[in-house]
Formats: structure tokens, sequence, C-alpha cells
């Protein structure tokens, strides 16, 4: 699929999510630009603290999209190309407004200055952040079983924690850190440091525990499996990706700093195709 062919909500999902935008391949011909709607959706929520200046503006920003998805529960749709798309997405599938709602206030959390105090905190972050798209997504293809739904929740959660990993250079570049500040305490990892981009060898250690959680959510979502219809898989196809990352991340030792992990990996799609094929998300 070329660029030129592509939707603007495919296009941006593609550039900043390229990881859900190959699953989403994985959907039904119909139902794949619904999907892009709502990631793209998601992206924009999930940008913010990156685009505003100060947490008042941020707050003013999730509010636009409040309105925006109640606009298009009255039918009024805004001109802008994600809310256009959205509004089609969500009269064709009934989508949950509460999830919708959910995903933006969640978002919130990112204008707080701070680290997570605890794993606890920071598996809650990942979860109100990720479930609720994962979810939608779900809806998107006609899967709304509770089994599918609890399967979701475990496996967005993992792959949301998977991602503060990833993203632990790329936020400290911006002066912001995720990790859990008790476990940063304990392993003696002063924020500074990451800051700085010279990271302590505790870092690792703060690291595992929470590559360790992401494995036991991906494992909790696994569990579901018989009871999840095929449908739903491309709405989970994030596990085998979680899988590739997190083996990737234990083989540099747990350094998120490590230039492997600043690239996307190798056999990503050879391992979407595989999981494809056999069902086995």
């Amino acid at each position: 699929m070329a660029p030129s062919d592509l939707s603007y909500c495919a296009d941006q999902v593609r550039r900043f999510d390229n990881d859900r935008f190959l699953t989403a391949l994985f959907a039904p011909a119909d139902r794949r630009e619904d999907l892009f709607a709502l990631y793209a959706c998601n992206l924009e929520v999930a940008k913010t603290r990156e685009v505003v200046s100060e947490a008042t503006l941020g707050l003013i920003r999730l509010q636009w999209w409040r309105d925006a998805l109640e606009g298009i529960g009255r039918g009024e749709v805004r001109r802008h190309e994600v809310v256009e798309a959205l509004a089609g997405t969500i009269g064709r599938h009934g989508l949950d407004s509460a999830r919708l709602d959910r995903l933006i206030e969640a978002r919130e959390a990112d204008l707080e200055e701070g680290p997570p105090a605890s794993l606890v905190a920071l598996t809650a972050y990942a979860e109100a952040t990720a479930a609720p798209l994962a979810q939608l997504a779900l809806e998107v293809l006609g899967v709304r079983q509770d089994a599918a739904m609890e399967a979701a929740r475990h496996a967005a959660t993992a792959w949301a924690l998977t991602g503060v990993l990833r993203a632990v250079p790329f936020h400290a570049s911006h002066q912001r850190l995720l990790l859990p500040a008790d476990l940063m305490a304990c392993h003696g990892v002063p924020e500074t440091a990451l800051f700085a981009g010279t990271p302590p060898a505790g870092l690792a250690a703060v690291v595992q525990v929470v590559a360790e959680e992401a494995s036991r959510r991906q494992a909790q979502a696994r569990a579901l499996r018989r009871q999840v219809p095929a449908a739903a898989l491309p709405a989970l196809l994030t596990g085998p990706l979680c899988d590739l990352y997190l083996t990737a991340l234990a083989k540099a030792g747990f350094d998120p700093f490590a230039p492997r992990m600043q690239m996307p990996h190798p056999l990503r799609q050879l391992r979407l195709g595989w999981a494809a094929l056999t069902g086995r998300w």
C-alpha cells in the first residue's frame, strides 16, 4: 500500500503509530478505515502533552476533543479530518461513548508533573490509556463478548507498559519520566541521570520489573484465547509485537537506551503474518 493511496487517518497512523498500522492491515477491508480513524483519534489525544506549553492548554485541548465527540452524538460534526472520519466510524458501529470519554480523560494524567508513584500506579495509567482503545477496536470488528473485552484489557495494558519502556529515551529527552518512582529510588536511579542520557546500572532492574508485569498481563490475555472469537484478532495483534520487543529488551540487558531498542523490530511483519495465519496472538 503506497503512502499516496492512504487516507489522512491511515497516513497519520502509518507515520506515528506504525505498529498499530500494521495490525490494522489484518482487519477485513471494510473495517480498516474505521480502525484507522479510531487510532488517529487516539494519536490526537495522546500527543497533547507534546504539543502544548502548559497544563492548562492541554486541558483545553482535551476538552475540545470531548466537545467534538459530544457534537458527533448530536449530529454536529466539526470540520477536522479525524473528527469527520471518526463520526462515520461511530455511526457505523455504535461505539461505546463512555470508552471514548475514558480514552480522553486518561490523558489528563500526562499533564501532571512527576512519575507514577509505584508499579501499581503505572499499570493503572497504562490500562486507562490503552484498554479503551483496544476495546473500541473490538467493537469496530463486531466483537463484544465479555471474554474478548477482558483479553483486550490485559493485552492493551501489556502493550502500553512495553511502550513506556521503549519510550524511556524519548521521554527523558523531554525531561519526563514514567517509570515508577519507588522502584527508581529503591535501585538508585535519579531522574537527573536519565535526563542527562547517562542511565546508571540500577535502571536495568527497574525496567525488568516493568517488563515482567507486561509479560504477566499478556499471559492473562492469552489465558482467555479459547473464549475469544477469531474476528477479534486484529485488535489483539499487539501481543506478538509485545513479545518481540520484550525479548529484544531482555537481550539488551533491559537497557532501553540500547541502539537496537530505538529501531522498529525487523521481524514485525513476519511475526504478525504468522500470528494471523495461526490465530495465535
